[in-house]
């Protein structure tokens, strides 16, 4: 039970801060270009984690780099450009159905690189999962009284970082064979940041940065600290602990906290079609999880 606590107070922990950013995204992105704030996101925080890294003399490895610059360039670059990009084109409910939804099945699919098997159960999940998906998207056409291509293109966006971000928590759990949840965040910030510099480059070459509002600088100070720093670090500490799968888990979590402040703060309303294909996900993520007491899956802590 003392193990419990500790563990419960992580996910809840990363459920707030990721929950928080479909909303604090949207606004941001209403406000300044969605490019230019991921990269100076991501340099901010490698450079506050590369001094945590120094000043506690915490390692930063050297084995495994390759997974490391995989996962900088799946979990920051990819993810973001997808993701921001499609918050300037949807409501935050869609992309906050769509990807926390989407990680653990999509996690289980990857993992198959590190040697989990696929099992008829999960392939089951699987299948009620993509049905669950397909709702949703389906769910938000009908939920601006017609079809919308942007609508669509955002969705798909949204998709794909799901996918990119499931990839990262895989190519995660191979590069912190070698170092800690912080040092890896650290170093895939400061990759990623590097890699989404020159998309940045064609919105406003970071000239309009010095003119952002204060409520820009609120919102990325959000972002930097909750949604990146702390929601990072515990998700690739639970990686570390659990395995990529069980720690994904924590995305059960995160649609409720983000509906639920996007409700409250932006006045936004699911169509109801949206909510029961995110019930459909989560019923097939439950499928896809459920497994006999005697087997264990590859990664996940004894």
């Amino acid at each position: 039970m003392s193990d419990a606590l500790p563990v419960v107070l992580a996910y809840l922990a990363i459920a707030l801060s990721w929950g928080g950013t479909w909303p604090v995204g949207k606004v941001a992105v209403g406000e300044v270009p969605p490019l230019e704030l991921s990269a100076i996101r991501f340099a901010l925080v490698g450079l506050v984690l590369l001094a945590v890294c120094l000043v506690l003399r915490i390692p930063l490895g050297r084995k495994d780099l390759g997974a490391v610059v995989l996962a900088a360039a799946l979990g920051i670059f990819l993810y973001n450009a997808l993701v921001f990009v499609a918050l300037t084109m949807a409501p935050a409910s869609d992309g906050a159905l769509i990807v926390p939804t989407s990680i653990p099945v999509l996690t289980a699919v990857a993992a198959l690189t590190i040697g989990e098997r696929m099992t008829g159960t999960k392939a089951a999940g699987f299948a009620v999962a993509t049905i669950g998906g397909a709702l949703v998207i389906v769910g938000a056409q009908t939920a601006g009284g017609g079809f919308s291509v942007q609508r669509l293109l955002a969705d798909l966006m949204a998709l794909g970082g799901a996918a990119c971000w499931a990839a990262y928590g895989v190519a995660g759990h191979v590069a912190m064979r070698d170092r800690s949840p912080i040092a890896l965040v650290a170093l895939t910030s400061i990759i990623g940041a590097a890699m989404l510099f020159p998309l940045g480059l064609s919105e406003h070459a970071y000239r309009d940065v010095p003119a952002w509002p204060l409520s820009a600088w609120a919102l990325l100070a959000y972002l930097v600290v909750f949604a990146t720093i702390v929601g990072f670090v515990l998700f690739q500490w639970s990686v570390r602990r659990f395995g990529a799968g069980v720690a994904s888990m924590v995305s059960y979590l995160v649609p409720v906290a983000a509906l639920a402040i996007a409700a409250v703060w932006l006045a936004e309303r699911p169509a109801p079609l949206q909510l029961l294909g995110g019930a459909v996900i989560l019923a097939g993520v439950r499928v896809a999880t459920l497994r006999r007491p005697a087997t264990m899956e590859v990664g996940e802590a004894a």
